[in-house]
């Protein structure tokens, strides 16, 4: 469940703020629970408001004329959407859906315009981590391209960790195909290769990270290069917690219906 209480500088770049500029913004933050499913833009609508998460995870997803779907990209609490709200592009191409549940802080788009004229880091802070999403977004290309699924799987479940503490993520094997721009029972082939590696163990529709070196390591170039890119300009992307039982980093799949 979503924690109410949630403080915006659960959010990483709202925590890099400068306690003047913080102190600006988050007066006019509105809080807000992100349950799962929740579209925060659909595609070609106005930008009504940019979501600044705390917790759970957004996906960035491009729908074709003919509506087939893929996800481009994702972020949680390391940064906001979408992105397009930062240029004033008035309307958003993409969809924009919440996938794990969780709590975030929102602003209006033209608040959002006000600010980053008077609060010089926010601009900033907003305009590094749109170029890391569209990193992100175009390593994902290029990962769909030439990566196995097993290895794009690998990598997907590396990005969620990043965000999510091993909290359990509530996902469809459905949502994972349009993720990964695969077919459903590629999903199971690839979940099962991850499992035969120790990657993750799954049981009762839970997947368990056991080995995230090995994750890491399996994934290859898949995964990675986005994230330097992050944290070369914005810092740490993962919280600094140290588990005492790696198997307490979990993650739900819930049957596609």
């Amino acid at each position: 469940m979503p924690e109410i209480g949630m403080q915006p500088k659960e959010n990483r770049l709202l925590a890099l703020l400068p306690p003047e500029e913080y102190a600006a913004v988050a007066s006019h933050l509105e809080p807000c629970e992100t349950p799962r499913g929740f579209i925060i833009v659909q595609a070609d609508a106005p930008i009504e408001h940019a979501y600044f998460p705390c917790s759970g995870v957004g996906s960035v997803i491009n729908i074709s004329p003919e509506a087939n779907r893929v996800e481009c990209g994702l972020f949680g609490r390391d940064g906001f959407g979408p992105t397009a709200a930062a240029v004033g592009a008035g309307l958003s191409i993409n969809e924009v859906a919440v996938q794990v549940p969780g709590f975030a802080y929102r602003l209006s788009q033209g608040k959002l315009l006000d600010l980053m004229k008077t609060q010089p880091v926010f601009a900033s802070l907003l305009h590094k981590s749109a170029h890391v999403l569209a990193t992100q977004a175009g390593f994902t290309a290029l990962s769909n391209a030439v990566h196995e699924v097993d290895e794009r799987l690998a990598r997907w479940i590396l990005m969620c960790h990043d965000r999510i503490d091993g909290d359990k993520l509530a996902l469809t094997h459905e949502f994972i195909a349009v993720m990964l721009a695969v077919r459903r029972p590629s999903v199971t082939t690839a979940l099962h290769v991850l499992e035969g590696n120790h990657f993750i163990r799954s049981v009762r529709g839970l997947v368990i990270v056991r080995d995230r070196a090995g994750l890491e390591e399996f994934a290859a170039d898949a995964y990675g290069k986005a994230e330097e890119e992050y944290e070369r300009l914005l810092g740490p992307l993962r919280k600094s917690t140290t588990l005492a039982d790696p198997t307490t980093a979990t993650f739900c799949l819930l049957p596609g219906s």
